[in-house]
């Protein structure tokens, strides 16, 4: 049977942990992977433009023996010059995985329904599965065990965050997302993570005081006030994340032993403060590698099955 990556709800807390142990192991011992899937071709489809997901994936791809091809929009126009169902069906034909960045989360749904071969989720709207694992692989380095620890996200209540939300859910990590009115997650993401965190003892909090969210947190989290196709609200978006930003004052309300992260691309001097960007709490730059050890622990398992 094969499996895709599409969301942090479709796997398993002991699926999860072992993708974390896999990512770990190959960052330890990557001459052990080398050539693992030599001979197998992944297919990139770029609608959002990147850095970090499209480095990871290419050098990580090859790092494990295989060949990646990169498609933008303007290669293939998914839905548009051709259907997603055509495309997927051309693509199964010559490739053994399919990566997906796109904007519209059914995007990537429908392309792991339509293909016999896996589809990995690169960051939809909806979600960002990728980033998520990446991200809990450099808390667990930086802080040991994540069980009954507090992960903080300030800002918006966006893909990633509602990534990290259901992932904390699942490990057993206390979660709090404090994001002004208007600007909370998803009710059914924040419903799963729930569920979840009944099951695992985690506790889920949406906020809208930063100041109460970020009080003793072990990671404090942020991102960009306006994303990749939000350029039109970006007025309303600068008025309304006023005294949202990670700064010294909030950084100090956490643990002393608190870990700064952000995503990447950072806005500095609006979300953050260049004073806690390159500060010793931060491991932002882990962060980024991280994604490349992630990445290839998600494509092997996902190919060698």
């Amino acid at each position: 049977m094969k499996r895709d990556f599409l969301s942090i709800v479709d796997w398993t807390p002991a699926e999860l942990k072992k993708l974390l142990n896999l990512s770990a192991d190959m960052k330890a011992h990557p001459k052990k992977y080398r050539e693992s899937i030599k001979g197998k071709s992944v297919a990139l489809i770029f609608e959002k433009q990147s850095l970090r997901t499209h480095v990871t994936f290419d050098v990580g791809i090859y790092q494990l023996g295989g060949h990646s091809v990169y498609l933008t929009q303007t290669d293939i126009n998914l839905g548009k010059r051709e259907s997603i169902h055509d495309v997927s069906k051309n693509l199964e034909r010559w490739m053994d995985a399919v990566v997906v960045r796109t904007y519209a989360h059914q995007s990537c749904v429908d392309m792991g329904r339509f293909m016999k071969i896996p589809v990995v989720n690169a960051l939809t709207d909806y979600e960002h599965p990728c980033q998520a694992i990446g991200d809990f692989l450099t808390a667990t380095e930086h802080l040991g065990k994540l069980k009954k620890k507090k992960f903080v996200f300030i800002g918006d209540g966006n893909n990633v965050c509602n990534s990290l939300m259901l992932m904390s859910a699942k490990v057993g990590m206390n979660f709090a997302v404090a994001t002004p009115e208007g600007y909370e997650p998803p009710k059914e993401i924040v419903d799963l993570s729930k569920k979840e965190g009944k099951k695992s003892g985690a506790v889920i909090e949406v906020l809208h005081d930063p100041t109460k969210a970020a009080r003793n947190a072990d990671v404090v989290y942020t991102d960009v006030w306006v994303s990749m196709g939000q350029e039109d609200e970006k007025e309303k978006r600068m008025k309304d994340f006023e005294g949202y930003q990670v700064n010294k004052e909030l950084m100090k309300l956490a643990k002393k032993s608190a870990i700064f992260m952000h995503c990447l691309p950072a806005h500095r001097g609006i979300e953050v403060t260049d004073d806690v960007m390159d500060s010793k709490q931060s491991v932002v730059w882990d962060e980024a590698e991280n994604r490349l050890h992630s990445q290839k622990a998600i494509i092997y398992t996902l190919i060698k099955g």
